[in-house]
Protein backbone atom coordinates (compact mmCIF):
# COMPACT_ATOMS: atom_id res chain seq x y z
CA UNK A 1 0.00 0.00 0.00
CA UNK A 2 1.78 3.23 -1.12
CA UNK A 3 1.22 6.64 1.01
CA UNK A 4 1.58 10.00 0.17
CA UNK A 5 2.94 12.58 2.13
CA UNK A 6 -0.15 14.12 2.16
CA UNK A 7 -1.94 11.03 3.69
CA UNK A 8 0.95 10.69 6.10
CA UNK A 9 0.33 14.24 7.30
CA UNK A 10 -2.82 13.44 8.24
CA UNK A 11 -1.56 10.72 11.50
CA UNK A 12 0.79 13.08 12.57
CA UNK A 13 -1.10 16.41 12.70
CA UNK A 14 -4.73 16.04 11.61
CA UNK A 15 -5.40 19.98 11.64
CA UNK A 16 -1.86 20.63 9.12
CA UNK A 17 -3.25 17.96 7.09
CA UNK A 18 -6.62 20.04 6.57
CA UNK A 19 -4.32 23.41 6.06
CA UNK A 20 -2.55 21.20 3.30
CA UNK A 21 -5.39 19.86 1.40
CA UNK A 22 -6.70 23.36 1.36
CA UNK A 23 -3.59 24.55 -0.10
CA UNK A 24 -3.48 21.97 -2.53
CA UNK A 25 -6.88 22.44 -3.13
CA UNK A 26 -6.08 26.69 -3.73
CA UNK A 27 -3.04 25.42 -6.17
CA UNK A 28 -5.43 23.32 -8.57
CA UNK A 29 -8.12 26.08 -9.13
CA UNK A 30 -5.54 28.94 -9.57
CA UNK A 31 -3.41 27.05 -12.20
CA UNK A 32 -5.47 27.32 -15.43
CA UNK A 33 -5.47 31.19 -14.52
CA UNK A 34 -1.79 31.36 -14.81
CA UNK A 35 -1.95 29.40 -17.69
CA UNK A 36 -1.56 31.21 -20.97
CA UNK A 37 -3.39 28.68 -23.80
CA UNK A 38 -2.63 31.29 -27.20
CA UNK A 39 1.14 30.23 -25.96
CA UNK A 40 0.84 26.90 -24.27
CA UNK A 41 3.16 28.01 -21.70
CA UNK A 42 2.51 29.87 -17.83
CA UNK A 43 2.78 32.98 -16.61
CA UNK A 44 5.66 34.42 -14.87
CA UNK A 45 3.33 35.76 -12.17
CA UNK A 46 -0.05 36.75 -11.25
CA UNK A 47 0.33 40.12 -9.65
CA UNK A 48 -2.53 42.27 -7.56
CA UNK A 49 -3.70 45.72 -8.38
CA UNK A 50 -6.60 47.62 -6.12
CA UNK A 51 -9.44 47.12 -7.30
CA UNK A 52 -12.95 49.94 -7.30
CA UNK A 53 -14.23 47.94 -4.35
CA UNK A 54 -11.63 47.50 -2.02
CA UNK A 55 -10.34 44.29 -3.11
CA UNK A 56 -7.72 43.32 -5.22
CA UNK A 57 -7.85 42.22 -9.49
CA UNK A 58 -4.91 40.09 -10.63
CA UNK A 59 -3.08 40.72 -13.92
CA UNK A 60 -1.05 38.22 -15.63
CA UNK A 61 2.47 39.45 -16.43
CA UNK A 62 5.09 37.87 -18.97
CA UNK A 63 5.87 34.22 -19.54
CA UNK A 64 8.47 31.82 -17.98
CA UNK A 65 9.92 28.24 -19.28
CA UNK A 66 11.11 27.53 -16.02
CA UNK A 67 8.05 27.92 -14.26
CA UNK A 68 6.66 25.77 -16.95
CA UNK A 69 8.84 22.82 -16.62
CA UNK A 70 8.10 22.74 -12.25
CA UNK A 71 4.35 23.30 -12.73
CA UNK A 72 4.61 20.10 -14.85
CA UNK A 73 6.74 18.40 -12.39
CA UNK A 74 3.65 18.58 -9.84
CA UNK A 75 0.85 18.21 -12.10
CA UNK A 76 2.54 14.78 -13.18
CA UNK A 77 0.96 13.60 -9.57
CA UNK A 78 -2.32 14.47 -10.51
CA UNK A 79 -5.23 11.76 -12.13
CA UNK A 80 -5.13 12.54 -15.68
CA UNK A 81 -8.23 14.42 -16.20
CA UNK A 82 -6.92 17.30 -13.30
CA UNK A 83 -3.37 17.36 -15.14
CA UNK A 84 -5.85 18.33 -18.41
CA UNK A 85 -7.40 20.80 -15.99
CA UNK A 86 -4.27 22.43 -15.11
CA UNK A 87 -2.34 22.48 -18.42
CA UNK A 88 -4.99 23.50 -20.95
CA UNK A 89 -6.01 20.17 -22.11
CA UNK A 90 -2.56 18.19 -22.01
CA UNK A 91 -1.45 15.55 -19.67
CA UNK A 92 1.96 16.56 -18.13
CA UNK A 93 4.02 14.50 -20.48
CA UNK A 94 2.20 16.01 -24.19
CA UNK A 95 3.13 19.53 -22.13
CA UNK A 96 6.72 18.09 -21.72
CA UNK A 97 6.76 17.36 -24.98
CA UNK A 98 5.63 20.93 -25.93
CA UNK A 99 8.63 22.56 -23.42
CA UNK A 100 11.27 19.67 -25.13
CA UNK A 101 10.29 20.64 -28.47
CA UNK A 102 11.13 24.32 -27.66
CA UNK A 103 14.71 23.79 -26.00
CA UNK A 104 17.00 24.76 -29.38
CA UNK A 105 15.79 27.57 -28.53
CA UNK A 106 16.28 27.63 -25.01
CA UNK A 107 19.45 29.46 -23.60
CA UNK A 108 19.26 29.50 -20.20
CA UNK A 109 20.55 26.37 -18.47
CA UNK A 110 18.20 26.35 -15.52
CA UNK A 111 14.88 26.16 -18.27
CA UNK A 112 16.71 23.14 -20.06
CA UNK A 113 17.83 21.04 -16.76
CA UNK A 114 14.21 21.68 -15.42
CA UNK A 115 12.91 20.86 -18.57
CA UNK A 116 14.81 17.64 -18.89
CA UNK A 117 13.87 16.69 -15.53
CA UNK A 118 10.14 17.14 -16.16
CA UNK A 119 10.38 14.84 -19.50
CA UNK A 120 12.43 12.08 -17.05
CA UNK A 121 9.74 11.90 -14.76
CA UNK A 122 7.05 12.19 -17.10
CA UNK A 123 8.81 9.47 -19.09
CA UNK A 124 8.72 11.59 -22.42
CA UNK A 125 10.75 9.55 -25.22
CA UNK A 126 12.59 12.85 -26.24
CA UNK A 127 14.14 12.45 -22.79
CA UNK A 128 17.58 12.10 -24.51
CA UNK A 129 17.50 15.09 -26.98
CA UNK A 130 16.72 17.09 -23.54
CA UNK A 131 19.72 15.86 -21.80
CA UNK A 132 21.93 16.42 -24.75
CA UNK A 133 20.70 20.41 -24.51
CA UNK A 134 21.26 20.84 -21.22
CA UNK A 135 24.90 19.42 -21.75
CA UNK A 136 25.03 21.95 -24.67
CA UNK A 137 24.97 24.58 -22.27
CA UNK A 138 26.81 23.83 -19.92
CA UNK A 139 30.08 22.82 -22.12
CA UNK A 140 31.73 25.84 -21.27
CA UNK A 141 33.93 25.75 -18.07
CA UNK A 142 33.42 28.48 -15.33
CA UNK A 143 30.88 28.93 -12.03
CA UNK A 144 27.31 28.48 -12.49
CA UNK A 145 24.49 29.94 -10.25
CA UNK A 146 23.87 27.22 -7.38
CA UNK A 147 20.47 26.70 -7.91
CA UNK A 148 20.81 25.63 -11.47
CA UNK A 149 23.79 23.24 -11.22
CA UNK A 150 21.45 21.73 -8.56
CA UNK A 151 18.42 21.72 -11.50
CA UNK A 152 21.31 19.81 -13.89
CA UNK A 153 22.03 17.25 -11.09
CA UNK A 154 18.35 16.65 -10.77
CA UNK A 155 17.52 16.22 -13.93
CA UNK A 156 20.25 13.59 -14.53
CA UNK A 157 19.67 11.62 -11.28
CA UNK A 158 15.91 11.47 -12.76
CA UNK A 159 16.94 10.26 -15.53
CA UNK A 160 19.55 8.25 -14.80
CA UNK A 161 17.64 4.77 -15.04
CA UNK A 162 15.99 5.37 -18.68
CA UNK A 163 19.86 7.38 -19.99
CA UNK A 164 23.36 6.35 -19.70
CA UNK A 165 24.23 9.68 -17.44
CA UNK A 166 26.86 8.31 -14.52
CA UNK A 167 30.31 9.69 -15.94
CA UNK A 168 27.90 12.99 -15.88
CA UNK A 169 26.17 12.55 -12.73
CA UNK A 170 29.76 12.11 -11.02
CA UNK A 171 30.70 15.84 -12.70
CA UNK A 172 27.41 17.66 -11.65
CA UNK A 173 27.79 16.26 -7.93
CA UNK A 174 31.64 17.01 -7.81
CA UNK A 175 30.68 20.64 -8.58
CA UNK A 176 28.02 21.25 -6.11
CA UNK A 177 30.49 19.36 -3.13
CA UNK A 178 33.75 21.51 -4.34
CA UNK A 179 31.16 24.75 -3.95
CA UNK A 180 30.97 24.97 -0.38
CA UNK A 181 33.46 27.35 0.98
CA UNK A 182 35.81 25.70 3.67
CA UNK A 183 33.51 23.45 6.38
CA UNK A 184 30.30 24.99 6.15
CA UNK A 185 27.47 22.93 5.40
CA UNK A 186 26.04 25.47 3.50
CA UNK A 187 26.11 26.53 -0.22
CA UNK A 188 27.23 29.75 -1.76
CA UNK A 189 25.19 31.22 -4.45
CA UNK A 190 27.63 30.28 -7.23
CA UNK A 191 29.89 27.37 -7.55
CA UNK A 192 32.91 29.51 -7.92
CA UNK A 193 33.86 33.35 -8.42
CA UNK A 194 33.03 35.48 -11.06
CA UNK A 195 28.96 35.55 -11.39
CA UNK A 196 28.36 37.57 -8.17
CA UNK A 197 30.01 41.08 -6.47
CA UNK A 198 33.32 40.13 -3.91
CA UNK A 199 31.19 42.50 -1.98
CA UNK A 200 28.39 39.77 -1.18
CA UNK A 201 30.06 36.41 -2.48
CA UNK A 202 29.02 35.70 0.88
CA UNK A 203 25.61 35.50 0.54
CA UNK A 204 23.47 32.94 -0.38
CA UNK A 205 20.07 32.31 -0.34
CA UNK A 206 17.54 29.75 0.74
CA UNK A 207 17.10 28.10 -2.60
CA UNK A 208 20.50 27.83 -3.03
CA UNK A 209 20.34 25.13 0.16
CA UNK A 210 16.80 23.57 -0.87
CA UNK A 211 18.02 22.77 -4.39
CA UNK A 212 21.31 21.26 -3.72
CA UNK A 213 20.32 19.20 -0.91
CA UNK A 214 17.62 17.70 -2.63
CA UNK A 215 19.80 17.16 -5.86
CA UNK A 216 22.23 15.41 -3.84
CA UNK A 217 19.36 13.37 -1.92
CA UNK A 218 18.05 12.41 -5.14
CA UNK A 219 21.81 11.65 -6.52
CA UNK A 220 21.84 8.94 -3.58
CA UNK A 221 17.93 7.82 -3.50
CA UNK A 222 18.88 6.94 -7.42
CA UNK A 223 22.54 4.98 -6.54
CA UNK A 224 24.45 4.70 -3.85
CA UNK A 225 26.39 7.87 -3.03
CA UNK A 226 26.88 8.04 0.93
CA UNK A 227 29.20 11.69 -0.26
CA UNK A 228 26.13 13.17 -1.93
CA UNK A 229 23.78 12.07 1.39
CA UNK A 230 26.20 13.17 3.80
CA UNK A 231 26.66 16.67 2.30
CA UNK A 232 22.76 17.09 1.83
CA UNK A 233 22.06 15.89 5.26
CA UNK A 234 24.48 18.55 7.20
CA UNK A 235 22.71 21.24 4.64
CA UNK A 236 19.15 20.01 6.08
CA UNK A 237 20.34 19.89 9.72
CA UNK A 238 21.97 23.18 9.08
CA UNK A 239 18.76 25.39 8.26
CA UNK A 240 16.52 23.16 10.44
CA UNK A 241 18.45 24.58 13.10
CA UNK A 242 18.23 28.24 11.60
CA UNK A 243 14.18 27.61 11.52
CA UNK A 244 12.42 30.82 13.11
CA UNK A 245 10.57 30.45 15.90
CA UNK A 246 7.26 30.49 13.78
CA UNK A 247 8.62 27.98 11.96
CA UNK A 248 9.84 30.58 9.39
CA UNK A 249 12.38 29.52 6.69
CA UNK A 250 15.58 32.23 6.30
CA UNK A 251 16.41 34.25 3.31
CA UNK A 252 19.58 35.38 3.47
CA UNK A 253 22.88 32.92 4.99
CA UNK A 254 26.59 33.36 5.41
CA UNK A 255 27.62 30.43 3.26
CA UNK A 256 31.03 30.21 5.13
CA UNK A 257 30.33 30.05 8.20
CA UNK A 258 26.74 28.67 8.21
CA UNK A 259 25.00 31.47 9.93
CA UNK A 260 21.74 33.46 8.67
CA UNK A 261 22.52 37.04 7.16
CA UNK A 262 19.33 38.72 6.94
CA UNK A 263 15.93 36.76 7.32
CA UNK A 264 13.20 38.25 5.74
CA UNK A 265 11.60 38.15 3.25
CA UNK A 266 9.67 34.62 3.99
CA UNK A 267 8.50 33.28 1.10
CA UNK A 268 5.25 31.40 1.10
CA UNK A 269 6.63 28.66 -1.30
CA UNK A 270 9.71 28.50 1.38
CA UNK A 271 6.98 27.54 3.91
CA UNK A 272 4.38 25.04 1.60
CA UNK A 273 6.52 23.30 -1.05
CA UNK A 274 10.02 23.89 -1.20
CA UNK A 275 11.88 23.18 2.73
CA UNK A 276 9.17 20.38 2.41
CA UNK A 277 10.04 18.70 -1.20
CA UNK A 278 13.59 19.01 -0.28
CA UNK A 279 13.54 17.98 3.16
CA UNK A 280 11.00 14.74 2.39
CA UNK A 281 13.56 13.81 -0.47
CA UNK A 282 16.23 14.20 2.32
CA UNK A 283 14.55 11.83 4.42
CA UNK A 284 13.46 9.36 1.41
CA UNK A 285 17.19 9.01 0.46
CA UNK A 286 17.90 7.95 4.56
CA UNK A 287 18.73 11.13 5.69
CA UNK A 288 17.84 12.74 8.93
CA UNK A 289 13.63 13.29 9.29
CA UNK A 290 13.04 16.70 9.51
CA UNK A 291 9.33 16.44 9.46
CA UNK A 292 8.71 18.23 12.62
CA UNK A 293 10.67 20.99 10.86
CA UNK A 294 8.73 20.68 7.85
CA UNK A 295 5.27 21.03 10.11
CA UNK A 296 6.45 24.24 11.75
CA UNK A 297 7.19 25.77 8.48
CA UNK A 298 3.68 25.19 6.94
CA UNK A 299 2.01 25.90 9.54
CA UNK A 300 3.11 29.34 9.51
CA UNK A 301 0.99 29.89 6.32
CA UNK A 302 -2.09 29.57 8.66
CA UNK A 303 -0.91 32.94 10.25
CA UNK A 304 2.31 34.61 9.73
CA UNK A 305 3.21 35.80 13.15
CA UNK A 306 4.59 38.95 12.04
CA UNK A 307 1.44 39.86 10.77
CA UNK A 308 -0.85 38.65 13.61
CA UNK A 309 0.51 41.89 15.84
CA UNK A 310 -0.75 44.86 13.51
CA UNK A 311 -3.85 46.32 13.12
CA UNK A 312 -5.56 44.82 10.41
CA UNK A 313 -4.14 41.28 10.06
CA UNK A 314 -3.75 39.83 6.68
CA UNK A 315 -4.06 35.89 5.53
CA UNK A 316 -1.36 35.35 2.62
CA UNK A 317 -3.70 32.63 1.52
CA UNK A 318 -6.74 33.84 -0.26
CA UNK A 319 -8.88 31.01 -1.91
CA UNK A 320 -11.27 33.87 -3.12
CA UNK A 321 -8.21 35.04 -5.68
CA UNK A 322 -6.76 31.37 -6.12
CA UNK A 323 -3.30 32.37 -4.65
CA UNK A 324 -1.20 32.76 -1.91
CA UNK A 325 0.72 35.90 -0.93
CA UNK A 326 4.37 35.75 -2.24
CA UNK A 327 6.17 37.12 0.59
CA UNK A 328 6.00 39.21 4.13
CA UNK A 329 9.03 41.49 3.73
CA UNK A 330 10.25 44.31 5.49
CA UNK A 331 9.37 47.16 2.72
CA UNK A 332 12.75 48.87 3.27
CA UNK A 333 13.56 51.16 0.61
CA UNK A 334 15.96 49.36 -2.40
CA UNK A 335 16.19 45.86 0.21
CA UNK A 336 18.34 48.81 2.41
CA UNK A 337 18.58 46.11 5.43
CA UNK A 338 20.05 43.05 3.04
CA UNK A 339 22.40 45.50 1.87
CA UNK A 340 23.90 46.52 5.02
CA UNK A 341 23.74 43.16 6.53
CA UNK A 342 25.73 41.49 3.63
CA UNK A 343 28.13 44.56 3.78
CA UNK A 344 28.66 44.24 7.44
CA UNK A 345 28.74 40.51 7.60
CA UNK A 346 31.29 40.58 4.91
CA UNK A 347 33.77 42.13 7.00
CA UNK A 348 32.59 41.12 10.33
CA UNK A 349 30.98 37.53 9.86
CA UNK A 350 28.99 38.36 13.51
CA UNK A 351 27.55 41.14 12.82
CA UNK A 352 23.81 42.08 12.87
CA UNK A 353 22.76 45.55 13.29
CA UNK A 354 20.04 45.38 15.20
CA UNK A 355 18.53 48.13 15.34
CA UNK A 356 17.54 47.61 11.57
CA UNK A 357 15.12 45.34 12.78
CA UNK A 358 12.83 47.43 15.22
CA UNK A 359 13.48 50.28 12.25
CA UNK A 360 12.03 48.29 9.66
CA UNK A 361 9.47 45.72 10.80
CA UNK A 362 8.51 42.73 8.34
CA UNK A 363 4.70 43.54 8.19
CA UNK A 364 4.35 43.87 4.65
CA UNK A 365 2.97 42.17 2.06
CA UNK A 366 3.93 41.25 -1.50
CA UNK A 367 0.79 40.57 -3.46
CA UNK A 368 1.90 38.56 -6.15
CA UNK A 369 1.88 34.59 -7.11
CA UNK A 370 3.98 32.47 -9.48
CA UNK A 371 2.68 29.37 -11.82
CA UNK A 372 6.02 27.32 -9.55
CA UNK A 373 5.09 27.92 -6.45
CA UNK A 374 2.02 25.65 -7.03
CA UNK A 375 3.51 23.29 -8.97
CA UNK A 376 6.47 22.58 -5.86
CA UNK A 377 3.74 22.28 -4.03
CA UNK A 378 1.38 19.87 -5.96
CA UNK A 379 5.44 17.69 -5.84
CA UNK A 380 5.88 18.13 -2.48
CA UNK A 381 2.91 17.06 -0.71
CA UNK A 382 1.77 14.45 -3.72
CA UNK A 383 4.76 12.51 -3.97
CA UNK A 384 4.82 8.99 -2.25
CA UNK A 385 6.20 8.21 1.14
CA UNK A 386 9.67 6.16 0.49
CA UNK A 387 11.67 6.94 4.00
CA UNK A 388 13.10 3.98 5.86
CA UNK A 389 11.86 5.42 9.14
CA UNK A 390 8.04 5.47 7.88
CA UNK A 391 7.81 2.43 5.82
CA UNK A 392 9.16 0.86 9.09
CA UNK A 393 5.90 2.61 11.12
CA UNK A 394 3.59 1.51 8.23
CA UNK A 395 4.50 -2.06 8.34
CA UNK A 396 5.72 -2.08 12.16
CA UNK A 397 9.42 -3.58 11.11
CA UNK A 398 12.55 -2.06 12.17
CA UNK A 399 14.22 0.02 9.58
Amino acid sequence: MTTTRLQALSGEDPPLHALAERLLALAEAGLPAMYLPDQDTFVFTRAARPAPDGGWTLESRGVSTRYAAITALGVRLLPEDRQRAALGGHTAEEFAGLLVERLPQVTNLGDAALTAWAAAETGHPKLADALDRVAALDAADGPRYTVEAAWVLSALAAARHSVDVEQRIAAARDRLLAARIGGSPLFPHATGPGLVPWYRAHVSCFADQTYPLQALARTHASGDDPRALAAADACGIRIGELQGQAGQWWWHYDARTGRNVEGYPVYSVHQHAMAPTALFDLADAGGTDLRAAIRRGLSWMAAPAELAATDRPESVIRDDLGVTWRKVFRGDPKKAVRAARGLTTRAVRSARIAPLDRVFRPTAIDRECRPYEFGWMLYAWLAQERSAARSAAATGEQA
